[in-house]
C-alpha cells in the first residue's frame, strides 16, 4: 500500500458508555485532547459516545462537553460499539472508507495527547488496524496485583493483546469483516481475529498506551475486570520476572 492510498481524511472515534459518570468526564477531556493534537493532520475528527442503557449522569456529562450521543438499550458492548460505527459512517458524506480511520476507547479510559496521530502514522505507513496496549489505573489495584502487573509487562514492548480501549480500524477494513458482532465481551477480540484471518495488516503498538479503570467487578463476567481480578495473582514464576507478559488475549 501506498502512502498516497493510505492517507486519512477523516478519524472517527467511537466511546461505548454504560453508567460512567464518574470517570467520563475524563475520557472526553482526554479525547478532545488527543483530537486537538491531531487536527491539522485531517480534514476531520468526529466522536460518537454511545449510550448504552445508562442511567446515571452519563447522558449530561456528554452533553455539557457537547459531544454527540446517540442511545441504545442493549447493555452489550459489541452492540453500542456498531451502533457509535454505524452513526458516524453513514455521515461520512463524499469521503471513501478506504480513507476514514476508526479510533475506539471506553467510556471509562483516559486516552494520551498522541492517541490519534500516532494512529495516524500506523494508517499512513499501510496499518489496516492497530492493537495498543491498557494500563490499568494503579489506584483502583492492591500491591500485590501492581507487583504482578509491573512484572509482565516491559515499558514500550507491545505485548499483542487486544483491547477495546485501544483499538484503531480504517473504515473499509471495519465493514469488509462484519464490523462489531453482538456481543456482550470479547468483541473486539473476535474483530480482530477475523481481520487477521483476513490478511489485514495489523500492527501492536504500545507507544499511546490508554490508562483504563482497575475496577475489578466490571459490566460483564469476563473482560479487562476479570483479568485484573484473577490474573494479577503473584506466583513463584511472575515475581520477580520483569518483562514476561501474559499470553492470554483480554478485552
Amino acid at each position: 500500500m501506498t502512502a498516497r492510498s493510505a492517507a486519512i481524511s477523516l478519524v472517527a472515534v467511537v466511546i461505548p458508555v454504560h453508567d460512567e459518570e464518574e470517570l467520563l468526564a475524563g475520557c472526553l477531556d482526554s479525547v478532545r485532547r488527543a483530537a486537538r493534537t491531531a487536527r491539522s493532520r485531517v480534514e476531520g475528527i468526529r466522536v460518537q459516545v454511545v449510550l448504552d442503557a445508562c442511567t446515571d449522569r452519563s447522558a449530561r456529562i456528554a452533553a455539557r462537553h457537547r459531544m454527540p450521543t446517540v442511545s441504545v438499550a442493549a447493555r452489550r458492548v459489541g452492540v453500542a460499539r456498531a451502533a457509535g460505527v454505524r452513526t458516524i459512517l453513514r455521515n461520512v458524506g463524499p469521503v471513501p472508507l478506504t480513507r476514514v480511520w476508526t479510533a475506539h476507547t471506553d467510556g471509562d479510559s483516559v486516552v494520551p495527547p498522541n492517541w490519534i496521530t500516532h494512529q495516524l502514522d500506523l494508517a499512513e505507513a499501510g496499518a489496516h488496524a492497530m492493537v495498543g496496549t491498557v494500563r490499568p489505573d494503579f489506584a483502583d489495584l492492591s500491591p500485590a496485583q501492581i507487583e504482578v502487573w509491573l512484572a509482565t509487562h516491559t515499558p514500550g514492548v507491545a505485548n499483542g493483546h487486544v483491547h477495546g480501549a485501544n483499538l484503531g480500524v480504517r473504515a473499509d477494513w471495519l465493514v469488509r469483516v462484519g464490523g462489531f458482532d453482538d456481543a456482550a465481551e470479547h468483541e473486539d477480540v473476535r474483530l480482530v481475529a477475523r481481520l487477521r484471518a483476513s490478511e489485514a495488516t495489523i500492527v501492536a503498538s504500545d507507544d499511546a498506551c490508554v490508562l483504563t479503570s482497575g475496577r475489578q467487578q466490571g459490566r460483564t463476567p469476563g473482560g479487562y475486570a476479570r483479568h485484573l481480578r484473577e490474573d494479577l495473582v503473584a506466583t513463584p514464576k511472575t515475581r520477580g520476572i520483569e518483562g514476561s507478559r501474559i499470553e492470554t488475549r483480554v478485552d
